[in-house]
């Protein structure tokens, strides 16, 4: 039972190879978390891994499931998309962001981690020269995993001590170095939940028309900061996005936590027809493809997969134009995160955990999928383990590319009371074993 002593929680890391555990990935974590479970003899309250705690949006079972009757489990889709979905995805975002991309620079894939991949990959071979991809930190660990694996070079900055207009500064002396492929990042943000203002946008769209620099703008939490009413069609407030600032944009939109399909890995890779119709001379050389868009889809993704699932497709268009029509609220359907999340928050800081990430440029976080928690001057690794012997488990937020100590917490699968109830236990009898000293607090709260 927790808490488990040293030497067990030793053994199970031991057992997994894991060298650092503050820079281990998720599913690494998940995996421990789950033989910790076995050696203690009951659960461990997860809260490292993003799964959708939601069912998943019934529109989109029903159109899956009619299709497959249909027969185009036979049948390979075209690799662009096929056309139902593509014309309801750019009506999706003329609805909800405001912005017209037209469904020709639209393509399906295998969820946006085969997006993003993919994506990096043929943003970091366009240019030479440009062999390193930016990233606005913390973010999503896998984004940056994903350009380790491709060989490509990685930079970015914290940006805890850079909104508002102190964004500029730092992300021009990025992009002044020449050799930025990309930019990415997630909006709302993960680990932080933070949300990029409209001035943040607009900075980080002038510069990136300024220099040249691609933005690959991740949206799998799209609409969820709940400080806004978003999600009806054709009406303000749209939802956020840095398109409205520059032509050089990538938008990544994932069915995986909007319409909680994560099961069927379908997403989306929306270009704009400035990017997807650009011409470069490597791309022609070496796919003997000039334009972006036709070296993504003929080029890489013919290479990675080959297209993704045909009746997830069906599943998708039909989310989306449900969405559209207005008889499937995604915003208020997910809007059960934020009541998870100030629930939890509350739980952390009842037993002495502070938030590291705690506002928008001034304005408290909203409450949703995740939100980062700190104690004392503890550090992270520390931190980390300490909590999974107390049967918790979190990533640290140095794998996010943290500067600051701290852990992501993630609230998916918190459904219940009881579970809530378990990690109130849990985390009381974490505080009463590690008292944080008065002077240690202080230190905290000055740094800040």
């Amino acid at each position: 039972m927790f808490p488990l002593n040293t030497d067990q929680l030793a053994a199970q890391v031991a057992a997994r190879g894991i060298l650092d555990i503050s820079t281990a990935t998720i599913r690494q974590i998940s995996s421990l978390a789950s033989a910790i479970e076995q050696v203690a003899g009951e659960p461990v309250v997860h809260m490292e891994l993003g799964n959708p705690g939601l069912p998943a949006a019934q529109a989109g079972i029903e159109a899956q499931i009619e299709a497959l009757r249909s027969g185009v489990a036979a049948k390979y889709p075209n690799i662009n998309g096929i056309p139902r979905l593509k014309e309801a995805a750019s009506a999706f975002f003329k609805a909800f962001l405001d912005i017209d991309i037209p469904p020709r620079t639209i393509v399906p894939t295998v969820g946006s981690m085969q997006g993003c991949f993919t994506t990096e990959m043929l943003l970091g071979q366009s240019k030479p020269g440009c062999d390193t991809i930016a990233f606005l930190l913390p973010g999503f660990p896998a984004q940056v995993h994903q350009a380790k694996v491709l060989g490509f070079k990685t930079t970015g900055f914290d940006i805890l001590k850079h909104r508002g207009d102190a964004l500029e500064a730092p992300l021009r002396a990025l992009f002044e170095q020449g050799n930025i492929a990309g930019l990415v990042y997630s909006n709302p943000n993960n680990p932080a939940w933070t949300n990029l203002t409209e001035r943040e946008l607009e900075i980080i769209g002038r510069l990136a028309t300024e220099y040249d620099v691609v933005v690959v703008e991740d949206h799998a939490y799209m609409g969820m900061d709940y400080r806004n009413r978003f999600g009806h069609p054709g009406r303000e407030p749209f939802i956020p996005t840095v398109a409205k600032y520059t032509d050089n944009y990538i938008l990544l939109c994932s069915a995986s936590k909007i319409f909680s399909y994560a099961g069927e890995r379908i997403a989306l890779v929306c270009m704009s027809p400035a990017v997807f119709d650009r011409h470069y001379p490597y791309l022609e050389e070496f796919y003997e493809m000039p334009t972006y868009g036709d070296a993504y889809i003929f080029g890489v993704l013919y290479a990675t997969s080959s297209g993704t699932s045909h009746s997830a497709q069906y599943a998708l268009a039909a989310m989306l134009e449900a969405a559209t029509q207005g008889t499937l609220d995604f915003v208020d359907d997910c809007s059960e995160y934020g009541r998870r999340g100030k629930r939890a928050k509350e739980v952390f800081r009842r037993n002495g955990f502070h938030l590291v990430y705690a506002d928008d440029a001034g304005t408290p976080i909203s409450d949703g999928f995740f939100f980062t928690a700190g104690y004392g001057d503890m550090p992270s690794d520390e931190l980390q383990l300490e909590l999974l012997r107390y049967g918790v488990s979190a990533i640290s937020l140095p794998s996010t590319g943290s500067k600051h100590n701290g852990l992501r917490i993630c609230i998916s699968t918190m459904g219940s009371d009881e579970l809530f109830e378990m990690l109130d236990r849990r985390l009381a009898r974490f505080h009463a074993d590690h008292p944080i000293s008065v002077a240690a607090e202080i230190s905290r709260q000055q740094v800040q």
